[in-house]
C-alpha cells in the first residue's frame, strides 16, 4: 500500500475563525442549508465533534454518492486545524483503502488562506492518477466558494 498526497490551497476574504467554524465545527449544520440539493444531511453517528467522533454526511438525490463518514483524528479550536478520516461511504473504492485530510486556515490581508492535504491510501497494487481525484478536487473548491459567498452575505452567521 501507498500514499498519493495531494495539496490544494484556498484563499477568502473572510476571517479564519469564521470559515473554520462553517466548514468544521458548526458544518453540520451549515452545509445542508447552504447546498440542499448536493447535501441533505450532516450528523454526528458517535460523540460530539471532538476527536473519535464520527460524522455522516447524505448527500442529495441527483448525487452518485449516498453518503460518506468521517472520523475526526485532530482538531485544534485555536489554531483552526482539523485532521480527519473518510473510513466508510456506500460506494466501493477500487483503488483507495481510505483517505486522510488535514485543513488548516490561517490569517492573510485581512481574510485566510485554507490548506488543504489529502492523503489516499492506495491499495496494493493499484495506481492512482490525477484524474482519479479531479472530481473530489473540484468539489472542495466549489463548496469553499459556497461557503465563502454565504458568509460574505450573512455577516452574523459563525461570528
Amino acid at each position: 500500500m501507498g500514499v498519493v498526497t495531494y495539496s490544494q490551497e484556498f484563499t477568502s476574504v473572510v476571517a479564519p475563525s469564521r470559515m473554520f467554524k462553517a466548514l468544521v465545527l458548526d458544518s453540520h449544520n451549515i452545509l445542508p442549508k447552504i447546498v440542499p440539493g448536493g447535501i441533505k444531511s450532516v450528523e454526528f453517528i458517535e460523540g460530539d465533534g471532538g476527536v473519535g467522533s464520527i460524522k455522516q454526511t447524505n448527500f442529495g438525490e441527483s448525487a452518485h454518492i449516498k453518503y460518506t463518514r468521517h472520523m475526526i483524528d485532530a482538531i485544534d479550536v485555536e489554531n483552526f486545524y482539523c485532521k480527519y478520516t473518510l473510513i466508510e461511504s456506500d460506494i466501493k473504492f477500487d483503488k483507495i483503502d481510505f483517505i486522510v485530510y488535514e485543513v488548516k486556515f490561517t490569517s492573510a490581508d485581512g481574510g485566510c488562506i485554507c490548506k488543504m492535504t489529502s492523503n489516499y491510501h492506495v491499495m496494493e497494487g493499484a495506481e492512482l492518477k490525477e484524474d482519479d481525484i479531479k472530481q473530489g478536487k473540484d468539489r472542495a473548491t466549489g463548496l469553499f466558494q459556497t461557503v465563502e459567498e454565504y458568509l460574505l452575505a450573512n455577516p452574523a452567521v459563525c461570528a
